[in-house]
């Protein structure tokens, strides 16, 4: 087996560059910024499919109480879907109904929805607006008020 010094006449320079210590800390530096970056996307996916789910079933549970409310459904379907929202740990919610009244007639909720978006202040690096720093959505549902 040929040493070394065979192809590096110099042997301090040698050691220099088959050493492989600084390997790990560079492969690091360039890793850990897109690991970083790809956990923080996660966590605002994450957090802003919780809140359209919670939104969907507040609305859905808020027409469901409206339509079988003879007297009042539309407060009835508000005051449903508020609750839903309060026991939601995630996002800030806002409920609006409309319609109802009489037999037949339609309940539409409507239930807004917004997370903080984590990584809002690095779309100013990327050309982005970052002054609107919050994911947001919307989640409607209608049901027919029943009537006897």
């Amino acid at each position: 087996m040929l040493s070394p010094s065979v192809f590096f006449p110099f042997p301090r320079f040698s050691r220099l560059l088959l050493s492989r210590r600084g390997d790990e800390f560079a492969e690091t530096a360039i890793a850990m910024p897109v690991i970083v970056l790809v956990t923080i996307a996660l966590m605002n996916l994450t957090m802003a499919g919780f809140a359209s789910v919670n939104a969907n079933n507040a609305a859905n549970y808020g027409a469901r109480v409206g339509s079988v409310h003879q007297q009042g459904p539309a407060s009835a379907a508000y005051n449903a879907a508020q609750q839903s929202t309060e026991y939601a740990s995630v996002g800030d919610y806002s409920v609006a109904v409309s319609g109802g009244g009489f037999p037949g007639a339609q309940i539409n909720v409507q239930v807004d929805w917004s997370v903080p978006n984590l990584m809002g202040g690095l779309l100013g690096f990327f050309g982005g607006d970052s002054s609107d720093a919050d994911i947001k959505g919307m989640a409607m549902s209608v049901f027919r008020q029943e009537g006897w």
